[in-house]
């Protein structure tokens, strides 16, 4: 199955949560190279190493990246990741949800990565109204891009998302919510608040997991 369309668009939010102190980073799915473009502006002095499964995105990555590799992160072996324990920042930008098991490459990095390393990734909200929506009237439908793409094969939710990296190994993991600006929430936020009251459950949670499209991690070691 062909991958997610590139893009040379970075995503801001990701960029802000990547820590200032980080100077050998690398990017799993590194797409065409506009976050590792955007990074190196403010850090040019970085080594910045971007990974992917298509070979036309690691060309295309290799205008930014000091260094690229085709591979895919789940058949590597483990010296791959003995060869990156130097690494102090891992990042996976709307990766991790097309892994077959995303436990095992997050485990396998903190098997490698400094005390002061850190994960940042960003993965969509499977809690996300539109999609509450969809469900509740059956139209589950793959599309080719957004929250029912296609090449998705894992779904989180807030709390979910905390415990894929938690189980992992990390003991700090922050999550910060991605909103935006869609009017047509408005006509199914107070419903699905009712949803969870009737459930048991405070709909005030409820309604605030149901708005963010995507959610940012930042996870440590300790």
């Amino acid at each position: 199955m062909d991958q997610t369309r590139a893009h040379e668009n970075h995503n801001p939010d990701l960029l802000r949560l990547i820590p200032e102190t980080a100077t050998n980073l690398i990017e799993i799915g590194c797409s065409s190279g506009a976050l590792a473009r955007e990074y190196k502006k403010l850090h040019p002095n970085c080594n910045y190493f971007g990974v992917d499964v298509d070979s036309k995105y690691v060309q295309m990555a290799g205008r930014y990246c000091d260094e690229t590799l085709v591979a895919d992160i789940e058949t590597v072996d483990n010296s791959f990741f003995t060869q990156h324990k130097h690494r102090d920042c891992w990042v996976f930008g709307d990766t991790l949800e097309h892994l077959k098991n995303p436990w095992d490459v997050l485990q396998s990095i903190r098997g490698v990565i400094p005390s002061r390393g850190a994960v940042v990734a960003c993965l969509p909200n499977a809690q996300h109204w539109s999609l509450q929506v969809r469900l509740s009237i059956g139209d589950f439908r793959y599309e080719e891009s957004g929250l029912l793409d296609r090449t998705h094969l894992r779904w989180f939710t807030r709390e979910t998302l905390q415990r894929l990296f938690l189980e992992s190994g990390y003991n700090k993991v922050e999550c910060f919510p991605r909103i935006f600006n869609e009017p047509a929430k408005n006509k199914f936020i107070p419903l699905i608040g009712e949803m969870a009251k009737t459930a048991g459950f405070d709909p005030n949670v409820a309604i605030n997991d149901a708005l963010p499209l995507q959610y940012i991690i930042r996870a440590t070691p300790g």
